[in-house]
């Protein structure tokens, strides 16, 4: 018998999406950090061309360490820094971002 989508006894009528098990999965095995929950949101947050020349790789004391693909990369996310470092905090509840270092690692993209 079917009630409210499911069947009687638990068990679903279809398999879940791999992306909504891969997600929950993902949200199971992060650390309980800053640094975990910025890289859960940075691509969001930033864009997705940002996200692709610039990772957050460290955090400490409020002080986010973005690890940039060029120089240039690093000078236009500091002039940026401000308004990221808002988006941030909006995006995380009770985390809060003091302010970027950006700094030019080469990363591969």
């Amino acid at each position: 018998m079917v009630a409210g989508g499911k069947l009687m006894g638990g068990s679903r009528r279809g398999p879940r999406s791999l992306e909504t098990a891969l997600d929950r999965l993902r949200d199971e095995l992060a650390p309980d950090t800053v640094l975990a929950d910025v890289l859960r949101v940075w691509p969001q947050t930033v864009g997705v061309a940002i996200a692709a020349e610039a990772q957050p790789t460290a955090e400490r004391s409020g002080i986010l360490t973005v690890s940039c693909s060029a120089s240039v990369w690093a000078q236009e996310l500091d002039l940026m820094a401000p308004q990221i470092v808002e988006r941030l905090n909006q995006a995380l509840p009770g985390r809060m971002i003091q302010r970027l270092r950006c700094v030019a690692t080469g990363h591969p993209r």
